[in-house]
């Protein structure tokens, strides 16, 4: 019942890819577990299937990748029970290992600044690619796969926004800010030179990869170049931070939450919500702002904050626009 299960995820779901890619690798550790113990993953029971969790907390695996695979367990056998091939769902009896919720690592406006200034100086065409993949990174939030994988069609005419297609097959408007609109339009000056294969004209930002686009791996290892020659260390930059610089710029200047999870794509606020941990300053100052008691006042441990110009203000200092 895999290919089944795996063909229902991308067609009612739309997952990705790489996320069947995930879902399969998962299910076959679980299945090649329980074959050596004389069992079809299909038949097993709460106690097989318990087993098979120990044994992978037995070898060190991180909660994250234990949640990760149960999850594909639960998936897969909810889909079992409302296809009829078995009687009920086992893993309703199984508990979802403790998560340690980590705050997201992310860069300062400066490190920021810092890194696209770096980019910018990359000489002929692969500085004014990178150039414009990091600015649009910083000023959307995109998923990485989103911006890679973006198709020439989702750029509105007048450049001012994107039509991005994220998780779930979902489509979002994303706006563009100035500085990444620049880069954007020098890019595609460039771009329009170049003599491109038929697999390679629809994608922004084209490649000679299998896909015909600029692959996640190959946009990861230029960030980590870039970043040795900002004086930033690699190990603290992927794409993914600069989606987190982009969250907690935002909200640091004042954003709503809301507005920000739209940005983003997530389809629940609570996972938007973890950036405001990020940003002590910015709610102490929200506090001292708002407050009936503060603003009369009485809240004398905020009142450093009002008026000092912290973190607040920085994003609308950046001499390129910031995230929109």
């Amino acid at each position: 019942m895999l290919e089944p299960f795996l063909e229902m995820l991308a067609v009612e779901r739309g997952a990705s890819r790489h996320t069947l890619t995930a879902y399969r690798r998962d299910l076959d550790d679980a299945a090649a577990f329980l074959r050596r113990r004389g069992i079809v993953l299909e038949q097993a029971t709460a106690e097989d299937l318990r087993a098979f969790l120990a044994r992978l907390d037995g070898q060190g695996l991180k909660s994250s990748t234990i949640a990760r695979k149960l999850s594909a367990l639960r998936q897969y056998f909810r889909f079992l029970y409302l296809e009829r091939a078995r009687p009920d769902e086992p893993t309703q009896h199984l508990d979802r290992p403790k998560l340690a919720r980590s705050l997201p690592r992310y860069l300062s406006i400066a490190e920021v600044t810092a890194l696209l200034d770096t980019a910018a100086k990359r000489p002929g065409d692969e500085g004014v690619r990178l150039t414009a993949l990091l600015e649009l990174l910083y000023a959307t939030g995109l998923r990485v796969s989103e911006l890679v994988g973006l198709p020439l069609a989702a750029l509105a005419h007048d450049r001012q926004s994107l039509r991005v297609r994220g998780k779930g097959d979902k489509e979002r408007m994303v706006p563009i800010g100035g500085a990444a609109r620049r880069a954007l339009e020098r890019w595609l000056a460039l771009r329009r030179g170049q003599d491109l294969a038929a697999s390679q004209r629809q994608w922004l930002f084209p490649s000679r990869s299998r896909q015909g686009h600029m692959t996640r791996q190959r946009l990861a290892q230029l960030l980590a170049e870039v970043a040795v020659e900002a004086g930033i260390d690699p190990g603290r930059l992927s794409p993914h931070v600069l989606r987190h610089a982009f969250a907690s710029h935002l909200l640091a200047g004042g954003a709503d939450l809301r507005t920000v999870q739209a940005m983003l794509g997530h389809a629940d606020i609570a996972t938007t919500e973890i950036y405001t941990h990020l940003q002590p300053e910015r709610l102490q100052q929200v506090v001292a702002t708002h407050h009936p008691l503060a603003v009369s006042g009485r809240n004398v441990q905020t009142g450093a904050l009002q008026g000092s110009g912290g973190a607040a203000a920085a994003p609308s200092k950046r001499r390129r626009g910031g995230p929109p």
